[in-house]
C-alpha cells in the first residue's frame, strides 16, 4: 500500500482502539519515522505554476507540463508534479470512445457454397511506402477466393461495385460476414445489403477470430505472396497479387479441402448437386438428363425424343453443366 494509506490506517486504528503510535505501525508493517514525517517544503509555487500553465495550454496533462517546466528552468520530479497536478483538480476528462454494440455469433458449417461470404481489408505497402489495402472476399464453404482487389482507399460504393461483379458472375450470397469498418457500416452498404436481402453478420469490435476462415485466408496472403514480395506500384501490387489470387484457386492445394484446390472442390461439389436435384425432379415425375458440354463444335448433344442438335463454339464450354428437360408422359 501506499504511504498515504498507511498513514490513513495507523489514524483510524488510533482513534477506535486508542493503540499508541509504535504499536499502531508494527500492526501495518510501517516505521515509525515515515508515519512521523512531515513535509518541509511547500507545493504552493508549484501548484501556482502548473494552474497558470494549464489554463494557457488546457488540453495538456501533466506529462507536457512538466516538459514546459523544464523548459522554463524549473526542475522538478515528474511524480511530485503528478500529485500536484491530480490535488489542484486538473485532470482532463476524456470521452469515453464509443463502440457498436454486437452480438457474437458462432461460425456455423456451411454445406454449399455461396451461403456464406466472409469479407475484410488487409495492409501492406509500396515502394515508396505509401499504403495500399486489399479488399478479399471468399466463400465460407468452398474457399475460393472471390475477389483481391487493390486500391489505396476504399470508400463504401466501391465495395459494393466489386461485389456487384462477383454477383452478376456466380449469384449473390445468403450472408455477408464482416468487420465494423466504416465501408462496412455505413448507410451505402448496409441498403445495398437490404435491398439485396443479403443477411450482415458483423462480428464483435476486437474480435477478429469470429471471422476466421478470412482471416486464416489473410494468413495464407500475407505469407505467400506480401511477405515474399516487392511491390513497385500500386500497378505492379495489383498484377502480381491477382497472378496470387488464380494460383490460390487453381494450382494451390487445400488442405481442409483435403487437398484439392478450391476450384476442383467447387466442380466436385456442383456435381453432387446437380445429381442430387435431378435426382430430386425425377422423383416428382420429370425427368432430367444432365449433360456437360465439351468445347468441340461437332459435338452433338442428345435432346428429346432421340434427336439431337450441334453445340455451338460460342456457347460451348468446358465442364459446364447444362440441363434439358425430357418430359415422361
Amino acid at each position: 500500500m501506499e504511504l498515504a494509506v498507511l498513514k490513513a490506517t495507523v489514524e483510524q486504528m488510533r482513534e477506535k482502539y486508542a493503540f499508541s503510535q509504535r504499536h499502531a505501525c508494527g500492526l501495518v508493517t510501517m516505521a515509525v519515522s515515515s508515519y512521523r514525517y512531515q513535509r518541509r517544503c511547500s507545493d504552493e509555487p508549484l501548484r501556482t505554476k502548473l494552474v497558470e500553465l494549464a489554463r494557457e495550454k488546457p488540453r495538456f496533462g501533466y506529462r507536457r507540463l512538466h516538459v514546459l517546466l523544464g523548459r522554463s528552468g524549473e526542475h522538478v520530479n515528474h511524480k511530485r508534479v503528478h500529485r500536484v497536478y491530480r490535488e489542484a483538480g486538473l485532470m482532463i476528462r476524456r470521452k469515453k470512445r464509443k463502440h457498436c454494440v454486437r452480438e457474437g455469433k458462432p461460425l456455423l458449417v456451411r454445406t454449399s457454397a455461396n451461403q456464406e461470404w466472409a469479407l475484410d481489408f488487409v495492409h501492406d505497402a509500396v515502394e515508396c511506402g505509401r499504403t495500399i489495402r486489399v479488399l478479399s472476399v471468399v466463400d465460407a464453404y468452398t474457399r475460393e477466393c472471390l475477389a483481391l482487389e487493390v486500391d489505396t482507399s476504399f470508400a463504401s460504393r466501391r465495395v459494393t461495385r466489386v461485389l456487384d461483379a462477383i454477383v452478376s458472375e456466380r449469384g449473390q450470397p445468403q450472408a455477408i460476414r464482416c468487420d465494423n469498418g466504416p465501408e462496412l457500416t455505413s448507410r451505402h452498404f448496409l441498403a445495398w445489403c437490404v435491398e439485396r436481402k443479403i443477411e450482415l453478420l458483423h462480428i464483435q469490435p476486437g474480435k477478429p477470430t469470429q471471422n476466421a476462415r478470412v482471416e486464416s485466408f489473410h494468413g495464407r496472403l500475407r505469407d505467400e505472396c506480401l511477405t515474399v514480395s516487392w511491390f513497385q506500384n500500386l500497378f505492379d501490387a495489383r498484377r502480381k497479387i491477382a497472378a496470387w489470387k488464380i494460383e490460390y484457386n487453381e494450382e494451390r492445394p487445400h488442405s481442409s479441402l483435403g487437398y484439392r484446390t478450391p476450384k476442383e472442390f467447387a466442380a466436385a461439389q456442383a456435381a453432387n448437386f446437380y445429381t442430387a436435384e435431378r435426382e430430386a425432379r425425377d422423383s416428382n415425375g420429370r425427368c432430367y438428363e444432365t449433360h456437360w458440354k465439351i468445347d468441340n463444335k461437332d459435338a452433338k448433344m442428345p435432346c428429346k425424343r432421340g434427336h439431337s442438335w450441334p453445340i455451338s463454339k460460342a456457347s460451348s464450354a468446358v465442364n459446364t453443366p447444362c440441363f434439358l428437360p425430357r418430359w415422361t408422359n
